[in-house]
């Protein structure tokens, strides 16, 4: 999905448009709120959640306060937590990179410039203000340009 950590510790699951297929990002970085698509395997997983997960999680049903993600307390999860819990994982599988969270944003814009994408598409996925800002992804996807034209150029 390309959201930010913050912005996922933030959701509600009215926030969830799952007939849709869609989120909705509300108050995302510099206040600004967006609605970006959810594939069918995340929703399937984020309803199994939802279904089956969460409610072991509330402590007290009356005061639920609709966040989305909670903590085993029954609290909203917050960001410094989830950037905890991802590190953790990548240390298991030993990825070593820093930026645990924001690696998976990377590796999103990345993977969909390398399979066509256009910037503006992902721009408004990851909520970029400027498109210089999702610029610095396709640096990484010239790699990808290179392999293919050496690959499929009539001139090789």
């Amino acid at each position: 999905m390309g959201i930010r950590r913050m912005e996922l510790a933030n959701l509600l699951i009215h926030d969830l448009g799952i007939d849709e297929c869609k989120l909705q990002i509300t108050d995302g970085k510099g206040i600004k709120n967006r609605v970006v698509s959810i594939g069918d395997r995340a929703l399937y997983w984020i309803s199994k959640y939802i279904r089956d997960v969460r409610p072991q999680l509330l402590i007290d049903e009356n005061n639920d306060n609709g966040y989305l993600f909670l903590n085993d307390k029954g609290n909203p999860l917050h960001k410094n937590r989830l950037g905890d819990m991802v590190k953790k994982y990548m240390k298991v599988v030993s990825i070593t990179k820093s930026g645990a969270c924001q690696l998976f944003r990377r590796c999103m814009a990345t993977h969909m410039l390398d399979n066509g994408a256009d910037t503006r598409h992902i721009q408004a996925i990851l909520g970029h203000a400027n498109i210089s800002t999702t610029q610095i992804y396709t640096h990484v996807s010239i790699e990808k340009l290179k392999e293919v034209h050496k690959e499929t150029h009539p001139a090789k």
